[in-house]
């Protein structure tokens, strides 16, 4: 199949690994909050001091000098608390070292394509699978100084991610750029400053199995009591025993309340965190725990009892249903969503959409959901796409991997599978072969819809396209396109139907007598009966 790419096999998305839950930490008083204030910003400030360490360690970091940073912490706070600390350190800084690995590899991209395209002839036409020239000599010479520009950039990063350094913020880039727009973002300094000290607290613990309710440093018990174990400096704000200080709120998880009860109860480990919501005002806490590892069904179990296919679109999901033998079955769905506004109002519309998405999975009885396997992060630079600027803002901001990792895990929790797909072609395919026979006066198919059978049909195993077909109602095709799915082994299911005769070349016989042309048949019942048609599975639209 020349000019189509090597389409990657289908397979079925491991299970979630862990599970966190959130609840608000209601009627907390004033004393309440100045020692969450305190032991904040103390742990915060030790965790800095642990960073910029583990930071200058670079890669001669060893398991002594982590023993050595843990040791300091310690005195200072406690052994728990310095491991939760290190921990969390040495996390940051890995994701750091992978996030400078992806921009050394996205700047590698932007200096080739630049380069190829400043080789080619000014006005040179492009393709699809390559750029052309620049149109202007204007424009050629601005290139030409990105160019330069990005190596610049090349070379520091490489000999950055060499030495092993990496450039981190505790508290966030963003937020610490806003310092210097406040009149854009509308804010004080004041409402900036209590934000960034929030944003660089620490007041996190780890789980231990075997220790009381799972966890010694923040302890929750189950009727959701709440107490904290002081660092030493502050061993002095303590209200109960042996250092701890207990919270007048109470908390009492609503989702997943009965897990979570089930494992303190067993002293397994949970995890916790409490952060203040600036802009709210409120305090919450959040518990996190592992999950024993889970093995995904076959592949061929997921495809058993059909398969829900699923495009995923700048504002709406486009759903469609098939049976297990790739035919669609009823109408498409489409659950819309507003990526829009703030970073909670789209993770809220992508769970209320998902949410919808898979109630009416549930109702339809299938096994998996297929879903594209998305990923641009090759496909965002500004080197590709040139002048597109809107075709990259929209790209960019699809949350492809918050939506993936939402879509398991809530899919996991009602028995439903998702089967990930290559991506490669399902609207082209799906709209030149799905989207115009499914079209009725009351179905109104999109090319999205479309897309969605695509999708559902490559992760059920069949092939997107389909054409061979028993004879239209004449000898001349007037029918147009085949209707009926064929096998994947029949030969030329992807070429027309041949004629029903053969004719022989025109012009005289060898015998040098000119002989007339054999007539065809006028009926489709004439046809030889060497004819074999390949039909399987019809097509059913109801």
């Amino acid at each position: 199949m020349g000019g189509v790419r090597e389409l990657a096999v289908s397979f079925v998305v491991p299970g979630p690994c862990g599970v966190a839950i959130r609840d608000r930490l209601k009627h907390l008083t004033a004393q309440d909050e100045r020692v969450l204030r305190a032991v904040g910003a103390h742990q915060g400030a030790l965790a800095s001091r642990d960073l910029k360490a583990r930071c200058a360690d670079g890669l001669e970091h060893s398991a002594d000098t982590w023993a050595a940073r843990k040791r300091e912490l310690t005195g200072v706070s406690s052994s728990r608390i310095a491991g939760a600390i290190t921990k969390a350190t040495h996390d940051q800084w890995a994701l750091a070292r992978r996030c400078q690995a992806v921009h050394i590899q996205n700047l590698a991209v932007g200096i080739r394509t630049l380069r190829h395209r400043l080789s080619l002839p000014l006005g040179e036409k492009g393709t699809k699978r390559a750029a052309g020239g620049y149109r202007s000599k204007n424009e050629w010479f601005r290139k030409s100084r990105r160019l330069a520009a990005l190596e610049d950039r090349h070379t520091a990063a490489v000999a950055d991610g060499q030495a092993g350094r990496v450039r981190v913020v505790r508290g966030g880039k963003h937020l610490l750029n806003t310092r210097h727009h406040l009149t854009q973002a509308r804010l004080t300094e004041d409402q900036w400053r209590e934000r960034w000290e929030a944003e660089r607290w620490f007041l996190a613990a780890d789980g231990e199995s075997g220790k009381r309710f799972g966890n010694e440093t923040i302890r929750v018990t189950p009727d959701g009591e709440v107490s904290i174990k002081l660092p030493a400096p502050l061993a002095y704000l303590a209200n109960t025993r042996h250092g701890r200080y207990t919270l007048t709120a109470g908390i009492a998880f609503a989702h997943r309340g009965a897990e979570w009860a089930d494992r303190i109860e067993a002293n397994r480990a949970v995890a916790y965190r409490i952060h203040l919501d600036v802009e709210r005002g409120r305090w919450y806490l959040t518990a996190s725990w592992q999950r024993p590892v889970v093995r995904t069904i076959p592949l061929e179990t997921a495809r058993a009892r059909g398969m829900i296919g699923v495009d995923t679109n700048a504002d709406h999901f486009a759903a469609y249903r098939l049976d297990r033998h790739g035919n669609p079955i009823g109408e498409p769905h489409r659950f819309g969503y507003d990526l829009s506004g703030t970073a909670g109002h789209r993770d809220a519309q992508i769970r209320h959409a998902l949410t919808r998405l898979i109630n009416w999975a549930k109702c339809a009885g299938v096994a998996a959901i297929g879903i594209e396997d998305l990923d641009f992060t090759p496909e965002k630079t500004r080197e590709k796409h040139g002048r597109r600027k809107r075709f990259r803002q929209l790209i960019s901001g699809m949350p492809t991997g918050k939506l993936k990792a939402r879509l398991v895990s809530m899919a996991a929790e009602h028995g439903l599978s998702v089967v990930a797909v290559d991506p490669a072609y399902t609207s082209l395919w799906g709209a030149q072969h799905w989207q115009k026979p499914l079209a009725t006066p009351r179905r109104k198919m999109s090319r999205h819809d479309a897309a969605g059978i695509a999708i559902g049909r490559r992760a059920l195993g069949h092939p997107v396209r389909r054409r061979t077909a028993p004879p239209p109602h004449d000898r001349s095709d007037r029918a147009g396109h085949r209707t009926a799915q064929a096998g994947p082994g029949a030969r030329g299911r992807e070429g027309t139907r041949p004629p029903t005769t053969d004719r022989p070349p025109r012009g005289p016989s060898p015998s040098g007598k000119r002989t007339r042309e054999p007539s065809a048949s006028k009926t489709v019942r004439d046809a030889p009966s060497t004819q074999q048609w390949v039909q399987d599975s019809l097509m059913c639209t109801g």
